[in-house]
């Protein structure tokens, strides 16, 4: 009964103290941090139920992390979980982990703007909530939206004229429909290989598209020099919890955990040497990152340009997967795809996996372009490297902590990162509620837009 008068009114007869745009599971996360804390929070999110941002993708969509590092916080998957866990049963993992852990969480929810007061220190938010407007005023506003921002889609000359169906990744309703159809997908990182594995299993004559090098690693071979001596069945087995590998991890300072990096992608190199061999001979453009550190420093950098390899590379070895690689995308016909050296695809289907912009795209949209201006680009180190501009941040540039604009906070990132930092987030948030300064962070100036 309390948990009923609770619900009835928060955010109508009583003010949430938090309000967290994105109920995926870095918003339920969060959110089970601040329930823990006694900080009145309600959760946002546009789909019917919890875990819908993870059913509603394509059917083949699996993590492709190890159960150990993917934890939510308080209430670890039971023993018996598959290493690699199915969209659905994370989906569903997701829906039952609001429920237990009493979260405040608005479904077929949407917020529509957001603007701040400067002068009564808090957000005005205005909720269409089921057909409801439904006006917040919290006190903080966190955007718990993924790592990624607004997708990037593309735009290319004739593609208004296109006959067949084209979508961005995010939007690829799976491949079932299109057996027998011919597919292009443009890109080659890990939405481009799981999204061409799921339509050739599914009969679809389909081409790649890699326009410029990716940085591949097996699964097994990552899970074993990568990550196995935090997050495994072994780890575990030595004493080494989520939570203490969660330490461990964060113990490494950003500007050298690349030299730490290094020696591993080397000896997977070694260990994996016919495989690559292999993909170069059927033409896909390999790399290793900027300076060989590999698929983590890459993640932290830019978070893109790599494919965790379940499968779909040896796809692409025996041809069953076509490549069209080196090239780049000139135009779109009726039919077709022309590529710059002057070739052409016939096409029924195209798939844009093109990637997402900054976080803070988000901002623009639900608040305004200057206070996404003012907060600049979300995500990266500054390490001076391929899509990670400098100079030197030092950390994850505006996640997890205050930024430019006040009381606006951004969370996201992979399962493991959105555990291990809600808890600091939370803290902040927890402290800011009952008065405490936390003078932790400098902030240094904005250099990029995003």
């Amino acid at each position: 009964e309390r948990k009923q008068e609770e619900e009835a009114a928060l955010g109508y007869t009583k003010q949430p103290y938090a309000v967290i745009i994105g109920g995926g599971q870095g918003g339920i996360g969060l959110g089970a941090r601040l329930k823990r804390l006694g900080v009145p929070t309600i959760i946002i999110e546009k789909n019917d139920r919890p875990g819908d941002s993870w059913r509603k993708r394509y059917s083949s969509l699996c993590l492709h992390d190890p159960v150990w590092y993917d934890h939510l916080p308080y209430l670890p998957f039971p023993d018996h979980w598959p290493i690699f866990s199915p969209k659905d049963k994370i989906g569903d993992w997701l829906e039952m982990y609001t429920k237990v852990m009493e979260l405040n969480y608005w479904t077929r929810s949407e917020a529509r703007s957001a603007s701040y007061d400067e002068a009564k220190g808090e957000w005005t938010v205005v909720v269409n909530r089921d057909g409801e407007e439904v006006v917040l005023h919290p006190k903080q506003l966190v955007l718990a939206t993924g790592m990624s921002g607004v997708p990037n889609q593309p735009s290319f000359p004739g593609m208004e004229n296109f006959k067949g169906e084209q979508y961005h990744s995010s939007k690829f309703p799976g491949g079932e429909q299109y057996s027998g159809k011919k597919a292009v997908v443009i890109g080659s990182n890990n939405s481009a290989h799981d999204i061409c594995a799921d339509l050739w299993e599914h009969g679809a004559d389909v081409t790649m598209v890699q326009r410029t090098s990716t940085h591949i690693v097996k699964s097994d071979t990552l899970m074993d020099i990568g990550l196995g001596a935090l997050y495994s069945e072994q780890a575990v087995a030595n004493g080494v919890t989520t939570d203490i590998a969660d330490l461990i991890f964060a113990s490494i300072p950003y500007r050298i955990l690349h030299e730490f990096q290094i020696p591993l992608y080397q000896q997977m190199a070694e260990r994996d040497a016919e495989f690559y061999e292999q993909l170069k001979n059927a033409g896909f453009m390999l790399d290793w990152g900027d300076d060989g550190s590999g698929l983590f420093m890459k993640y932290l950098r830019r978070g893109s340009g790599y494919y965790i390899d379940v499968g779909a590379s040896q796809l692409i070895i025996d041809g069953k997967i076509k490549l069209k690689s080196g090239v780049a995308v000139q135009e779109i016909k009726e039919h077709s795809v022309v590529f710059s050296d002057g070739s052409e695809l016939p096409a029924d289907l195209i798939v844009y996996a093109t990637g997402y912009g900054s976080m803070n795209g988000w901002a623009a949209r639900l608040i305004s372009q200057e206070v996404a201006d003012k907060v600049g680009k979300c995500w990266g180190l500054g390490s001076n490297t391929t899509k990670d501009p400098g100079p030197w941040e030092g950390e994850q540039r505006n996640m997890w902590k205050p930024t430019k604009q006040e009381a606006l906070w951004f969370h996201g990132g992979n399962l493991h990162q959105s555990r291990h930092y809600s808890q600091f987030l939370s803290l902040q948030l927890k402290a800011r509620m009952e008065g405490i300064d936390t003078p932790v962070y400098g902030m240094g100036e904005v250099h990029h837009l995003g």
